[in-house]
C-alpha cells in the first residue's frame, strides 16, 4: 500500500511540474524568433532599483548591440562573443554570447523544445505570454523570463535572474525589423585591446 501510494504521489509531482508548460505558446515563440533577422529599437533597464535607457539592435545570427543613453557603456556581441566596453576607461571585458540571454535569441536556429534550453514555466494573458527557461544543466546559476505581445507576437522584454538573486529587466520599446546595418555596426569602433574568445558554434 506505502509502494502505491509513494508511485502515485512522485506521478503528482512530475505532472506538476511540467504542468506549467504550454507547449502551443513555445511553439509561437519559436516560430517567431526563427523569423525574426533584424531589430532595432529603444529599451529600459531596471536593475537594482536602478533604470537606464538605450537603443537596441539585433541581427541573427548573433550580432546584438545596446548603447546607453547616460552612461558611457556599451555592450556588443560580433557573432562569437559579447563585449562590455566602458568608453570613459577605454577598458572592454569579453563574456560567452551564450552565457546571455541575448545569446538564446540570436541564434541561428531557435529550438526551445528539443536543444539545451530548458522551458520551466510558460503564462498568457490578454495581452502578452512569457517563457521561463534556463540552460539545461545550469539551473543554478540562473533563469530568464522573455515576454511576448500576444497579436501580433513580437518581443516585449526580458528579465534576468542571476545565480544570487539579482534580477535584471529589459523592456523594449518601438522594435521594428531593420536589417540594413552598417558594415562594422556590430564592432567596437574605439579600444586599445580586444580580449579574444574561442567564439561558439551556434553563431557560426
Amino acid at each position: 500500500m506505502l509502494k502505491k501510494m509513494f508511485v502515485f504521489v512522485l506521478a503528482m509531482v512530475s505532472t506538476a511540474a511540467y504542468a506549467g508548460v504550454d507547449s502551443a505558446l513555445v511553439g509561437r515563440a519559436e516560430k517567431y524568433l526563427n523569423s525574426v533577422t533584424g531589430l532595432a529599437g529603444g529599451f529600459v533597464q531596471n536593475s537594482t532599483g536602478a533604470r537606464a535607457r538605450g537603443t537596441f539592435s539585433m541581427l541573427r545570427p548573433g550580432k546584438v548591440r545596446l548603447d546607453y543613453n547616460d552612461m558611457p557603456v556599451q555592450m556588443i556581441s560580433d557573432g562569437k562573443d559579447l563585449y562590455f566596453f566602458d568608453k570613459s576607461l577605454d577598458q572592454i571585458t569579453t563574456v560567452p554570447l551564450t552565457s546571455t540571454p541575448a545569446g538564446i535569441l540570436v541564434r541561428k536556429k531557435i529550438d526551445l523544445q528539443n536543444a539545451d534550453i530548458v522551458v520551466t514555466d510558460t503564462t498568457q494573458d490578454k495581452d502578452t505570454f512569457s517563457l521561463k527557461m534556463n540552460l539545461r544543466g545550469q539551473e543554478g546559476l540562473g533563469n530568464m523570463t522573455v515576454v511576448f505581445d500576444n497579436n501580433p507576437v513580437a518581443l516585449n522584454s526580458w528579465t534576468v535572474v542571476d545565480a544570487t538573486g539579482a534580477k535584471t529587466q529589459v523592456v523594449f520599446d518601438n522594435l521594428r525589423p531593420k536589417n540594413n546595418f552598417a558594415k562594422d555596426y556590430f564592432q567596437i569602433q574605439r579600444h586599445k585591446t580586444v580580449a579574444t574568445g574561442g567564439g561558439d558554434a551556434f553563431y557560426e
